[in-house]
């Protein structure tokens, strides 16, 4: 009788939201705001029946309750999982491999053995395609002249990872460089993204091509300076070309 109470409340018309993650939000706020709410001449508020209640409530297990259906799925040779229809990316050293899937409400977990290697949001939507750009860069270092046609370099450019400051940085690198290194550079910078807070890499980038100083090397020490960590440190790959490090 209360579910419907809330649904007819709350839900009715559905409401508008950009994600899943915006609509729990709305219900958890709507939810607190309830226990003020008295049921018909009820003298006690739904907050006041509740906290009589918690008292009687047992504890939480220790462990948590794994609620996704889980799936054992191989990587394709596109480094990536099928899961009803849908396509998520995972790092190119799992190709060939099988890893356990765990497909949740809002989310899809892949594992290699007991390691979370990719954590996606869940498409909806039939036949989609969910692809991480960090995920591509040693593979896409093969091939540099597959980079700016890439799935994953516009899906990254949607959600705002790739920012206009990168494709300015990656412009006047392939002018300075040629298209090539200039290219195998941003591979660089963008490889950086695993130790370096997204925020300071961006103001990194702002700064060095502010100074024309068109290296990864350069961007790593702005961004540094923009947000100092002691995890801030190079990553051991190297991306190697024919002229030396990049």
């Amino acid at each position: 009788m209360e579910i419907g109470w809330f649904r007819r409340n709350h839900l009715v018309p559905v409401p508008e939201v950009g994600s899943l993650a915006e609509l729990n939000a709305m219900v958890e706020r709507w939810d607190v705001e309830n226990d003020d709410r008295r049921i018909r001449s009820r003298p006690r508020t739904i907050g006041d029946h509740f906290a009589v209640e918690r008292l009687l409530l047992q504890p939480l297990p220790d462990e948590p309750f794994e609620t996704g259906r889980p799936f054992s799925l191989r990587v394709d040779r596109y480094a990536q999982v099928s899961v009803r229809t849908h396509r998520y990316s995972v790092p190119v050293g799992l190709i060939g491999r099988t890893v356990r899937v765990m497909l949740h409400a809002s989310e899809v977990v892949v594992y290699d053995g007991r390691k979370e290697v990719a954590r996606h949001e869940r498409l909806i939507a039939k036949g989609q395609t969910r692809l991480e750009l960090d995920r591509y860069l040693e593979a896409l270092v093969r091939k540099p002249g597959a980079f700016p046609g890439a799935t994953a370099l516009e899906q990254a450019r949607s959600a705002g990872k790739f920012t206009p400051v990168h494709d300015a940085w990656w412009a006047a690198a392939c002018k300075a460089h040629g298209d090539r290194d200039g290219t195998r550079a941003l591979f660089e910078v963008l490889l950086l993204g695993r130790h370096l807070h997204h925020e300071y890499l961006v103001t990194g980038l702002a700064a060095a091509l502010r100074a024309g100083a068109l290296t990864a090397d350069t961007v790593a020490l702005e961004a540094r300076k923009a947000g100092p960590s002691p995890t801030m440190r190079r990553p051991r790959r190297q991306i190697q070309s024919r002229t030396g490090r990049v």
